[in-house]
């Protein structure tokens, strides 16, 4: 067990802040909204009902919608892209080791490099293609959360509900998303420039103490 936690650490700390956080999120998120239906003379919904409720599931999938976007982006761009003296670069001028063509003959090789032929190809893209698929699942989740949540809005005023194709040109939503959005490229933007000049001791996502302002990468 504590070989383990020692081998698992950072992503086992990073889920129990995660649920932590969705449970802070569900509870305070659920007392929030039954104090505004009880402003609006309505009655208040129970654990069951809010799980389902537009206004959980908008709150949660436009987070998740930009971290994903987030990561994929900078997945994407830091193919081709450099920061001189970034630790989140790759190096200006020299060959990086995530660019050679993988070997089926090297120990410990995955399957897919194995098998070789379309599953290589697919699998060459896998960490694009996954995290492009949960921005999509969240974004369509998001959509569907806040659209639900705006009807929801609208009938208590007594007011016919909106359709997808409405919705979808409603500011709203929009509103939404770049507001996410915009945080994430801007703590990519941040941690991009900062680790340029700053350090931590320790972290992967610095340089070392001494190394010099224009050294890329670790």
């Amino acid at each position: 067990m504590r070989s383990f936690l020692r081998n698992n650490g950072l992503s086992i700390a990073f889920f129990m802040l995660f649920a932590l956080s969705l449970l802070g999120q569900f509870f305070t998120g659920l007392s929030e909204y039954n104090k505004e239906r009880m402003e609006e003379g309505q009655a208040a919904v129970k654990i069951g009902e809010y799980f389902h409720s537009g206004h959980f599931i908008q709150a949660t999938f436009e987070n998740w919608e930009s971290e994903f976007l987030q990561m994929a982006l900078l997945v994407v761009m830091t193919i081709s892209l450099r920061q001189k003296g970034s630790s989140e670069s790759k190096k200006c001028d020299e060959p990086e080791e995530v660019d050679r063509e993988p070997s089926p003959d090297r120990e410990g090789a995955p399957w897919a490099v194995r098998k070789g032929g379309w599953v290589l190809k697919v699998y060459k893209h896998s960490l694009t293609i996954a995290l492009l698929t949960l921005f999509i699942l969240s974004f369509i989740l998001h959509f569907y959360g806040s659209l639900k949540d705006e009807n929801d809005q609208l009938a208590q005023k007594g007011l016919p509900p909106e359709s997808f194709s409405q919705y979808i040109a409603e500011p709203r939503f929009w509103f939404e998303s770049f507001q996410n959005w915009q945080s994430e490229f801007l703590s990519v933007f941040t941690i991009v420039v900062l680790s340029i000049y700053l350090r931590q001791k320790g972290s992967s996502q610095s340089k070392p103490v001494d190394a010099p302002h224009d050294e890329t990468g670790d």
